[in-house]
C-alpha cells in the first residue's frame, strides 16, 4: 500500500479506560434509533470482506464462524460484508443474487442472533461491481486485445521515425510495441489502452459503448431490489447499499461520471441513478427492518468527487428516506499501485486507498479518527437540512476515549470499528464491563490488508499463530494460521 512521503511511525494513543460504571453511563453504550430498529449500543462493525464463502458464493461453516466470533462481543449492529446482487462468478464473495443462497444467509443470520443472545442488530451490505481483468503480459496484451488504429500508426511512425509503420502489417506493429519502453508506449497507446496495459481491462460505468453498460440504470435497480428481498426474506434486519469505493454505485456519484444520457457530467445526473436504486429497494422493505447506505465523503483522486459533492448527496439521500448514512474516504482503481502480471489491480494500495485504511505509518496528521471530519460534515449538513438520520464514522478508531469524545462533540452518532474488532472481536464487551486493560490493540499495520490484496482468508497477526491446539479451532488454507481469535471468557 501507499504511504505518506513523510512516513513517520506512530505510536498508539496512550488511553484510559472506564469502570463499568462509567461505561454504562457513556454516549458509546447508549442505545440509537435507526428506522424502525434500536440499537443497544452505538458499537459498529462495518462490512469487511474476509473471503470465506465458497467460490460459488455461498455461506460456509468459516463465514459463519467469523460472524458469530464478532457477535460474542455484543455490538451493537455488525454489517456483514460486501455481497454481490448478481448470480455472476465472482470468486470467494458472497452473493444474494438466487434464491439458492438464502438458506446459508439464513444460518448466517440465526448464528449471529445466538451468539450474541439477540443483542446484536445485523445488517448486510449489497454491492455491485463490473468486469476487471488481470493484467496480461504485455506480448498477450498487444497481440490479442488491443485494436491497432491508425492513430496507432501515425504515433508509432513519429516516434519511431519510421513511415513505414503507416502501411506495414498489423502483426509488425504489434511485435514492435512489445519492445518498446514504457515512456514511449506512453506517446503511442491513449489513457485506457495504457491503463488496460498496466493494470488489466476494466470497466467503467461511462461506457455506454456497451450495451449492458449503458442500460445499468434500467437493470440496477431491479437487482438490488431483488437481492434486498432474498436478504430480508433470510432474516437480516436490514440492508446496507454500497455506495462506495470503487464499485458500480460509487462510480455512478464519481465527478469522473460523463455519462451524456442522464446518468452522468452534473450532479444532478449523477445522483439519479443511486437515488433510483434506493426507491427501488425501499418499495421491498417492509416498515420493520432498516435501509441505509455507505458512501463516500471523498474520492481523493485526481477530477474525482470531493467533500462538497458528499454533502450534496447527503441531502439527496436523507430526502429519500434512508434509515442511516455510513461515511468512508477514498479505495479507488484510479490511483491504485500497478500490480503484478497475473495479478488482478487492488483499489487500496494508492493514496486514496490509504486514506480509506490508514496505517501507523502516517504524516503529521498521523492514523486515528483521520476521516471523522467527513462525518461531522455529513452530520451537520443533514441535521441543518431538519434530518436526524444517524450518520456512521469510522477509520482508525481504537480507544473508548476516541470514540466517546466523537460522539460527545457531536461529530457522528455511531462509531464503526474494522480493524479494532479484527485484532479483539470482545472490545466492545470487555469495555463495557469495566476490563478495557484486557483489549488487544490493534497495532494498524494493515496486516489484515495484505492478507485481503490477496483474497486470502483475513486474521490477524496478534491472534492467527496463538493456541492453534485449541479445542475447535479452524486452520485456514495453509493450515498455519487459526480463523477466529481465541475465546474470551470475562
Amino acid at each position: 500500500m501507499w504511504q505518506p512521503p513523510e512516513r513517520i511511525k506512530h505510536a498508539l494513543p496512550v488511553t484510559n479506560w472506564p469502570s463499568a460504571k462509567e461505561a454504562s453511563a457513556s454516549r458509546l453504550f447508549s442505545p440509537v434509533r435507526l428506522g424502525p430498529k434500536t440499537l443497544t449500543s452505538r458499537t459498529w462493525i462495518p462490512a469487511m470482506v474476509p473471503w470465506r464463502a465458497t467460490s460459488e458464493g455461498l455461506v460456509t461453516d468459516d463465514v459463519v464462524d467469523w460472524y458469530a466470533r464478532f457477535a460474542k462481543g455484543r455490538p451493537g449492529a455488525i454489517v456483514v460484508e460486501a455481497t454481490g446482487i448478481r448470480d455472476v462468478p465472482s470468486g470467494p464473495l458472497m452473493r444474494a443474487g438466487h434464491e439458492r443462497f438464502v438458506p446459508g444467509l439464513r444460518r448466517l443470520v440465526e448464528a449471529v442472533k445466538n451468539a450474541s443472545n439477540g443483542e446484536t442488530t445485523l445488517f448486510i451490505q449489497l454491492i455491485d461491481f463490473l468486469q476487471i481483468r488481470r493484467r496480461p503480459p504485455a506480448d498477450k496484451y498487444f497481440s490479442r486485445f488491443l485494436r491497432i488504429r491508425p492513430e496507432h500508426r501515425e504515433a508509432l511512425a513519429k516516434a519511431e521515425e519510421r513511415p513505414s509503420f503507416h502501411t506495414c502489417d498489423e502483426s509488425i506493429i504489434r511485435d514492435h510495441l512489445t519492445t518498446l519502453e514504457p515512456e514511449k508506449l506512453a506517446s503511442i497507446l491513449d489513457a485506457r489502452e495504457l491503463d488496460a496495459l498496466q493494470k488489466g481491462y476494466r470497466e467503467r460505468v461511462w461506457d455506454t459503448h456497451l450495451e449492458h453498460i449503458r442500460e445499468l440504470p434500467q437493470t440496477l435497480p431491479g437487482l438490488f431490489a431483488d437481492a434486498t428481498s432474498r436478504v430480508l426474506e433470510a432474516g437480516f434486519d436490514g440492508v446496507e447499499l454500497h455506495y462506495a469505493h470503487a464499485y458500480t454505485m460509487a462510480s455512478f456519484l464519481s465527478a469522473l461520471n460523463n455519462r451524456d444520457d442522464g446518468y452522468g457530467g452534473s450532479r444532478e445526473n449523477r445522483v439519479r441513478l443511486p437515488l433510483e436504486v434506493i426507491k427501488a429497494v425501499r418499495d421491498v422493505v417492509p416498515s420493520d427492518r432498516v435501509l441505509g447506505l455507505r458512501f463516500l465523503g471523498d474520492e481523493v483522486i485526481e477530477g474525482g468527487s470531493r467533500l462538497d459533492d458528499a454533502l450534496y448527496y447527503a441531502k439527496r439521500f436523507a430526502e429519500s428516506g434512508v434509515d442511516f448514512l455510513s461515511v468512508s474516504k477514498g479505495g479507488k482503481f484510479e490511483d491504485a499501485k500497478i500490480p503484478k502480471v497475473g495479478d488482478a489491480v487492488y483499489p487500496y494500495t494508492g493514496p486514496s486507498g490509504y486514506e480509506c485504511m490508514p496505517s501507523v505509518y502516517s504524516d503529521a496528521r498521523g492514523p486515528f479518527g483521520r476521516n471523522v471530519g467527513l462525518a461531522d460534515a455529513v452530520k451537520r449538513t443533514i441535521n441543518e437540512a431538519g434530518y436526524e438520520i444517524p450518520v456512521v464514522t469510522a477509520g482508525g478508531i481504537g480507544t473508548f476515549a476516541m470514540a466517546e469524545a466523537i460522539l460527545d462533540r457531536g461529530e457522528a452518532d455511531i462509531i464503526g470499528s474494522a480493524r479494532q474488532c479484527i485484532a479483539d472481536p470482545d472490545w466492545f464487551l470487555k469495555v463495557r464491563l469495566g476490563q478495557g486493560e484486557s483489549v488487544r490493540r490493534c497495532e494498524y499495520t494493515n496486516y489484515c490488508e495484505g492478507l485481503d490484496q490477496k483474497h486470502k482468508q483475513v486474521t490477524c497477526k496478534l491472534w492467527d499463530r496463538k493456541q492453534l491446539d485449541e479445542e475447535g479451532v479452524t486452520l485456514d488454507h495453509s493450515g498455519r494460521r487459526r480463523l477466529t481469535a481465541p475465546a474470551w471468557t470475562p
